[in-house]
């Protein structure tokens, strides 16, 4: 496999591509969209899977840019604009979304993951999805550590950690968030399975998990049952039923904290 240089304090180190890629065809690089999103010369929109950077207008009416969007931007417009880029897919995940946008990972010249690049300097967190899961559990171990660092975004309030209490839920409806909370109480119902923050499910924080995802949470050998005062952070959108609810669809959105 291909190396690829990680974005390590004290300097580049080389390391080997991630296990489970396969770099299966290159194309040249004509434009840069955003922090997460390209356009090859061929007039394919590429999405960079696994991750979310920081999102700029793009023509969306009353949108305002993210914190730290331009400074995502350049560094993809440095790393790959104008140069030929190497599209990794893992054997199992999902090649084009619903946009009709292709979904890889993408490798430099050089052999740098740029997915982990970005990571590595907090101009992305992780943005997983039940089809295109492959290698969520490495990346999060790179956002953990530029979190701990204080890179890019993890040095801004707008990327803050949400503690999980509905007052600091509620006036983030319908955005992505990275929740902290211990769950006080499971409860499984015919179809899906809730883990609440509070007593009262009526008005307290929630997750959904539904019975794919149970599914899902069985063949990594995790035991829902078991979450009950356990700390977890989860990511997520924030939805309402009741009270805030966060939607979990597969394992590597839920990471438990404590033992």
């Amino acid at each position: 496999m291909a190396p690829f240089l990680s974005a390590a304090a004290g300097g580049a180190q080389a390391q080997e591509l991630p296990a489970g890629l396969e770099v299966v065809t290159q194309a040249h690089v004509a434009a840069i969209v955003d922090g997460d999103t390209l356009e090859l010369a061929d007039g394919r929109q590429v999405r960079f899977v696994g991750i979310q950077a920081p999102k700029l207008p793009l023509g969306r009416p009353n949108f305002t840019a993210w914190p730290l969007a331009e400074e995502a931007k350049t560094a993809v417009e440095t790393l790959l604009l104008g140069r030929e880029v190497g599209l990794a897919f893992a054997p199992e995940g999902l090649r084009q979304d619903r946009y009709g946008r292709t979904l890889a990972h993408l490798v430099t010249p050089e052999g740098i993951w740029v997915q982990g690049r970005l990571l590595q300097l907090g101009l992305a967190r992780v943005y997983s999805f039940p089809d295109n899961r492959a290698l969520a559990t490495y990346m999060l171990e790179l956002e953990q550590a530029a979190r701990a660092a204080g890179r890019g975004i993890w040095n801004h309030p707008f990327y803050a950690l949400r503690d999980s209490e509905p007052k600091a839920l509620w006036p983030l409806l319908d955005s992505f968030q990275i929740v902290e909370g211990r769950i006080t109480e499971v409860f499984t119902g015919s179809r899906n399975t809730y883990l609440n923050f509070g007593e009262n499910w009526r008005e307290d924080v929630s997750l959904q998990i539904g019975a794919d995802a149970k599914r899902l949470f069985v063949e990594e050998g995790m035991d829902l049952t078991q979450l009950a005062g356990r700390r977890v952070r989860v990511r997520g959108w924030i939805g309402a039923y009741n009270g805030p609810l966060m939607k979990v669809t597969h394992p590597e959105q839920l990471e438990v904290l404590e033992p």
